[in-house]
């Protein structure tokens, strides 16, 4: 029988690439490589001919799954409606473990990037907060506190 052998990254497409690599920079993950992608290749598995997108990749310095930008030249990326509230369906945030869950959302506030809500406190165990980064996409930080 098959099996998946590895969690490999997970893919955000975004207007504006330079914008949200900062922000993901800000947060501590490290640029692995920067690259333009367009051909057959990118056209069968998009399921769109003539496609073009600019790539970042970006890794924990500690490694671990990657984290995929791609910001579509061709064709014209879609707007999403709305700010995305934790409720709604579908992929809502991205989730990282922390050293200093304060130290983060105090820099991420004066880099203009608001908590949605508040820190919260899980039992003994964990401290998680998430905060609203560029194109409204929501990063989940957790500080581990106790076993």
């Amino acid at each position: 029988m098959s099996r998946i052998t590895a969690f490999d990254h997970v893919g955000i497409t975004v207007r504006d690439l330079d914008r949200v690599t900062t922000f993901f920079v800000t947060l501590g993950l490290e640029v692995e490589g920067r690259a333009f992608v367009e051909g057959a290749f990118i056209d069968t598995v998009i399921g769109m001919a003539d496609s073009k997108t600019e790539i970042v990749m970006l890794r924990a310095p500690v490694g671990g799954t990657t984290v995929e930008l791609s910001r579509f030249i061709r064709p014209d990326p879609e707007q999403v409606a709305s700010a995305g509230v934790a409720t709604e369906l579908g992929l809502r945030s991205l989730a990282f473990e922390v050293d200093d869950l304060d130290s983060y959302v105090s820099r991420l506030a004066d880099e203009g990037y608001p908590l949605v809500g508040g820190v919260g406190q899980h039992e003994n165990m964990w401290r998680m907060a998430y905060v609203r980064g560029p194109e409204q996409i929501i990063v989940a930080l957790a500080e581990r506190i106790g076993d």
